[in-house]
This record gives structure tokens, C-alpha cells and sequence, in this order.
């Protein structure tokens, strides 16, 4: 394992190094909003757990808070990399631990065991996709780490329930299971993947505490749902609380189904996968293999995993919890087909690239369970050279595969680099613009979409009057809100107002006051105009 860890630890620092030299960390701009979503929880006129908002998930936010104090971590993006990168440390040891505990209860070779965890932790963290999106802020590689953990947690567990005396307690199995819990409770407040994982887990654990019932396990079993549940009860009842309404996240203003209904033309889907879930199942398993390998091999992995199932379902089904790696695959259907979930892929409809990172979610499922099919295919052939064979074969078609991943460019880094153009060129002008105005100014400015340009011109969140300074209990609007006010009386409130076409600045404010002074055209995206408050020079501040 320490081995592992420092390989994994060493590929993860070089992958940053390189993303940091070339300005790759920020190219997505879910990671320029995550990182301002936890900076703005200390760097706000109204700082505070409001800043979470509603529909991102709070913990990715909280745990690389602490490494956004820094001013030239939150400009430079390496304080939102510093937790994506131990997630990804920590999902490779989970890989690697997962397979060597799984094959080693076996009665079979050790030695096997231990090199097809080798094979699979090696599959894992040398995918370039996962190289890179580790690197950035995103949300995906701590998911993956709670992820694997609550598997290798919970097979455990049914391991140790299976091997202790009928009608007995086996106190390890009780540890285990509440560590499965408390991993689920880090996934469930991670991504929403989390919490079905969280009922497919919960399953096997009521399957197995069922068959060997005893007063210990039953505890335990009740102190795992409540661990495992406080995550989404404790989300649910913020977004009752906050916005007066428990699931704002899934039908709000801001989620995914909201802006489907906005974007799609009545009485069409928007996107490929919209309530048809073979087509949703065919785009999520396109991106998977798009993450593995871009050439005509790409189905080659897609069928070793498929044999690596197929096999433990008919030789070891005491292997089943593996398949718990697959729980991926059913979420993104449903949420492809009923959520307002798109996954757009170059060689299908529309093709372009977005959200393609989302098929990394199956690359657990892909190499353990071809570690399993290659153990098993080991069995079947005895004989060293057979072994040696297949080992080779193997680790030939990785390396051919992620070097035609290389060669192409890694589809997430692409997606990002593609999509970044026009936005990072907007941002870049608009900081320029903005380094010319004296350090102090206050701005009232929407952040939803181009917060990028405050984090490159280094201007502190404190100094800009937006969308979260208000109280969002106050339905349907609050008057007495500070965005509010400003909005209404931008001249009393703020030095400068920024207002991209068709933003909520743009729509809402009031314009009687102001006068444009700089305005900003870049191709692809609004045009954003700069207003100089004249009347904040005569009547000063009133907060």
C-alpha cells in the first residue's frame, strides 16, 4: 500500500506541475465556481455558510476552503487542486486495497491476488483524464475517493459477517460497517451520485445483516443508516431552512431540470438521453470508453469488464459487492433521461464535447473488474507462461490505450480547453480593464458566470456587491436585501457596476444613475459594460 500511495502521489504532483506551468488548472468553470463558492464563505460583505447556495453539494467547498486563504492559491487555483489531488491518492489506495482483499480471501495464489491489484490500481491512476481532472478543482476524484472507500469498507464487512461463528458478533464487522457509513456520508455530501450509491449500499448491508441476524449487527446496521442518511437529511433540511423549499437543488431556478426547461424548445428534448433510457445508457457508456481509449478498441474494455461481472456472477458470487462498482451506470441513465443531464460527445449528436468527464465515474468498475477477469482467466491457465502471457497482453493494450488517449489529447482536458476560449478571453480583458480602476472600488456585479475575471484581477469577493448578499428565505424577492438595494440604488451601494448582456444586473438594474465607461466585446460571449457610478461620489456609502 505505501508503495502505491507514493506512486500515486507522484503521478499526481507531476500531472499538477504540468497543469499549473501550462495554466490548465482553471480552464473549467465549475472549478472557477467552486473555488469562489468556499472563498466566499470568509471573502463576502456577507460572509458565511449562506455562500453554499443550493444545488452544489457543500463538502468539496469546505475541504479546500482552508487552502484558499492565501490570496495567490485562490488566484492561481492551487488551493482547489490541493483537495482533488488527495482524493485521487486516496481512490488509487482504495483500488489497490479493494482487489488484493477481495482475491486474497481466495484460496488461490497470494501472489496473483497482489499483481491484479497492481494491474488494476495502475489502470486507474494512469488514465490521463483523471490525470488532469485531479489537478483541477472539480468534484469528481474526492467523489471517487469516498466512493471506493465505501466498497472496500462494505465488502469487508459482508466478508467478516460471513466468516464469524453463527449466532456471534464479530466486533471488526461493526467497525467496518461504520466506516462504510461515515465514507457514504462524505460521497453523499460530495455529488448526488452519492446518495444512490448510498441505497445500493444500504441493500447489500440489509441483505447480509438479514441472513446472519444477530443483536450486534442489528445495532450496527441502525447506527449505518443514520450515518449514511444525515447527509442528504442534512441537505435537504439547509435547502428547507434557506430557500423554503427541501428540494431547491433539484427544482430550483439554478438545477439542471430548470435549465433544461429554459434551453429546450416546447415540446422537444434538449439534449440526446432526454426520457429515453437506452439512448441515456449509450452516451454514458460512450463517455466511459472515450476516457479509456479513443480508437475502434474502445469496446475491448467495455467487454473485459462485462466478462470480469459475468464471471463473478456464475464462479464467485462472493465477489458480488464488486459489482457495486456498476451503481454509476443506473444514475446517470435516470439522470440523463428525467434530470436535465446532458453528456454531448464529438463522435455522436450534437457533436460537440460537455460533461464528458462524467463517464470517469464507471472507470473504478473498468479496471477492477479487468483485474478480476485476468485473475480468473489466470486460473483457468495454470501454467506460468499462460499467466505471463495475459499479464503482458494486458499491460500492452493499457499503454496502447492511453497513449491513443495522449495522442488525441485526454477528451476532459479537451472539453475544457474548448470551451474555455471565448470565457477565459472575456475574463482576461475584463481583468485588464478592471486592474485600471483604483484597488478600493466597490462593484455590484453578478458572479454566476464570469467571477473569473475578480479571481485574475485579485479583487477580494468583499468588495463586490452580489448575488448571495441577500437573505434567500425572503420569497419571492427581499427588498431589505443588500443586492436588492443595490440593484435598486446601485449609486448609493457601489463605485462600479459590471453587467453582462442579459445577466441579472443587466435586467435589473437601475440604469438612471449610471453611465457606461468601459465596454468589452469579445466573440462567442455578452458583451460586458462597465458603468461608473457618479451619485456614490456625492451621497457616499449608506449601508
Amino acid at each position: 500500500m505505501a508503495i502505491i500511495g507514493r506512486l500515486a502521489a507522484g503521478l499526481a504532483l507531476g500531472a499538477f506541475f504540468y497543469c499549473r506551468q501550462h495554466d490548465f488548472l482553471l480552464l473549467y468553470g465549475d472549478a472557477v465556481a467552486h473555488i469562489n463558492i468556499a472563498r466566499r464563505i470568509f471573502d463576502s460583505q456577507t460572509p458565511g455558510l449562506l455562500q453554499f447556495g443550493t444545488v452544489w453539494l457543500p463538502l468539496p467547498h469546505l475541504l479546500m476552503l482552508p487552502f484558499l486563504l492565501s490570496k495567490a492559491t485562490w488566484q492561481t487555483g492551487i488551493g482547489g487542486s490541493v483537495p482533488s489531488m488527495i482524493g485521487y491518492v486516496f481512490a488509487t489506495l482504495g483500488v489497490f486495497r479493494l482487489v488484493r482483499g477481495s482475491l486474497a480471501s481466495n484460496t488461490g495464489s497470494q501472489t496473483a491476488a497482489r499483481l491484479a491489484a497492481w494491474g488494476a490500481a495502475l489502470i486507474f491512476a494512469a488514465n490521463p483524464n483523471l490525470l488532469y481532472l485531479q489537478s483541477t478543482a472539480m468534484t469528481e476524484t474526492v467523489y471517487l475517493a469516498f466512493f471506493l472507500w465505501a466498497v472496500v469498507f462494505s465488502s469487508e464487512f459482508v466478508r467478516a459477517v460471513r466468516a464469524q461463528n453463527p449466532g456471534a458478533d464479530d466486533p471488526r464487522a461493526s467497525v467496518l460497517l461504520r466506516n462504510a457509513g461515515l465514507c457514504l456520508l462524505g460521497a453523499t455530501l460530495t455529488r448526488y451520485d452519492g446518495w444512490f450509491l448510498a441505497g445500493a449500499v444500504g441493500v447489500v448491508v440489509l441483505f447480509t445483516v438479514a441472513r446472519h441476524n444477530t443483536p450486534g449487527l442489528r445495532r450496527s446496521f441502525i447506527r449505518f443508516v443514520l450515518i449514511a442518511a444525515a447527509g442528504p437529511f442534512l441537505w435537504v433540511g439547509y435547502n428547507a431552512i434557506v430557500y423554503r423549499n427541501p428540494l431547491e437543488f433539484a427544482n430550483g431556478p439554478y438545477s439542471a431540470k430548470a435549465i433544461e426547461e429554459r434551453t429546450a424548445a416546447p415540446g422537444q428534448a434538449w439534449h440526446p438521453g432526454s426520457h429515453d433510457l437506452p439512448t441515456a445508457a449509450s452516451y454514458f457508456l460512450k463517455s466511459a470508453e472515450m476516457n479509456l481509449v479513443e480508437s475502434p478498441w474502445h469496446r475491448v474494455w467495455l467487454g473485459i469488464a462485462l466478462l470480469g461481472t459475468l464471471l463473478i456472477l456464475l464462479l464467485e458470487q462472493r465477489y458480488g459487492t464488486l459489482l457495486l462498482l456498476w451503481a454509476p451506470l443506473p444514475f446517470y441513465m435516470l439522470s440523463i433521461a428525467y434530470s436535465g443531464v446532458p453528456i454531448f460527445l464529438p463522435a455522436w449528436w450534437p457533436y460537440t464535447l460537455y460533461n464528458s468527464r462524467y463517464g470517469l465515474q464507471l472507470l473504478p468498475a473498468f479496471a477492477v473488474l479487468t483485474a478480476v477477469a485476468i485473475y480468473f482467466l489466470s486460473r483457468i491457465f495454470p501454467g506460468t507462461r499462460y499467466k505471463v502471457a495475459v499479464a503482458v497482453l494486458l499491460l500492452a493494450f493499457t499503454v496502447g490505450s492511453y497513449t491513443s488517449v495522449w495522442r488525441r489529447q485526454p477528451i476532459v482536458f479537451r472539453e475544457a480547453w474548448i470551451n474555455s476560449r471565448t470565457r477565459l478571453a472575456l475574463e482576461q480583458q475584463l481583468a485588464r480593464t478592471l486592474q485600471r480602476i483604483p484597488p478600493n472600488a466597490t462593484y455590484l456585479m453578478y458572479l454566476g458566470d464570469h467571477v473569473g475575471a475578480l479571481q485574475q484581477a485579485g479583487i477580494p469577493l468583499r468588495h463586490t456587491i452580489n448575488e448571495g448578499n441577500h437573505r434567500p428565505w425572503v420569497r419571492p424577492a427581499d427588498p431589505q436585501g443588500l443586492w436588492e438595494r443595490a440593484l435598486a440604488q446601485p449609486a448609493q451601494y457601489a463605485d462600479f457596476v459590471i453587467a453582462f448582456e442579459g445577466d441579472a444586473v443587466d435586467r435589473e438594474v437601475n440604469k438612471q444613475d449610471l453611465e457606461p465607461l468601459f465596454v468589452i466585446h469579445v466573440t462567442g460571449q455578452p458583451r460586458a459594460t462597465i458603468y461608473t457610478s457618479l451619485g456614490r461620489v456625492l451621497k457616499g456609502p449608506d449601508r
